[in-house]
Order: C-alpha cells, then structure tokens, then sequence
C-alpha cells in the first residue's frame, strides 16, 4: 500500500518535493503510480488432494513474479475433516494460514464426536497459529 507525502507528513515534515531522499520507494505514491499486492486469499469450498496443491502453486508463482514485498499468501475453506486442512495448514510455510469459515463450529462437532486425533490434529492447527477463525483475517491482513 502506497502512502501519499501528506500522510507521511501528517505529524512533522519528513519529505519534500525538492528533497532527493526517498525517490525511489514504493512506499511513496508518487513513487508508485500502480496499486501493490498486499494479499492473495483463495478460497476453496472443500479441500480434495487433487487440487489441494493449486493454491500453493499460485502463492509461489506470485512470491517469484512480485516487484515488492512479498504478500499475505492465505486460503479460506469450509472444509469440515481437520486432517485435510492439515495438508496445507502445516506445508513448508509458503501458506500464512488457513482461515475456515466456521472454526468455533468445528471445533464444537469435533468435540462431540471425541475422537483423540481429529482433537489433537485441530489443537495443533490452532496452538500453532496455522488455522484461525474467519472474523480473524481483516485483523491478521491490516498488519
């Protein structure tokens, strides 16, 4: 995200238009007329392992043709197994995090049923910051 000089200068004058400073970042909007990629956020319904790997293909393809920073590379899904989630979620860290659209409620079917495994594996996803709710990613994206 491109900032403009007022918005720099809002609190004491750090640029001028006669300075030579700073000419070339693209933090500056005069220095970056096109708008920058700040995220990448596919979103998939369910998870198959057919086309599982997608999204880490476009996330790479993104990070290797990028002019700048490297952006938010996220997935949102539905998916309803933990263990499928756990295919992207727990990668090699080319994936920020995955967000499911109803963590609480999975959560809450997953303890019903009990089962040690399904338990754990969320557990993991969520201790390790690599599964979070949805209301979380307009937070986790403005930083």
């Amino acid at each position: 995200m491109s900032v403009s000089d007022d918005e720099i200068n809002r609190s004491q004058i750090l640029l001028s238009d006669d300075d030579i400073t700073a000419n070339l970042t693209s933090f500056r909007s005069e220095n970056s007329p096109r708008p920058t990629l700040h995220a990448s956020v596919s979103c998939k319904w369910t998870i198959r392992s057919d086309r599982a790997q997608n999204v880490r293909t476009e996330g790479l393809n993104l990070i290797r043709n990028r002019k700048g920073s490297t952006p938010h590379i996220v997935i949102v899904t539905a998916e309803p197994y933990p263990q499928r989630i756990a295919s992207l979620a727990l990668g090699t860290g080319d994936i920020d995090c995955v967000y499911h659209f109803a963590l609480p409620e999975l959560q809450a079917a997953a303890s019903e049923q009990n089962n040690p495994a399904v338990l754990d594996m969320l557990d993991i996803l969520v201790s390790g910051k690599r599964l979070r709710d949805i209301s979380d990613l307009p937070f986790d994206l403005a930083i």
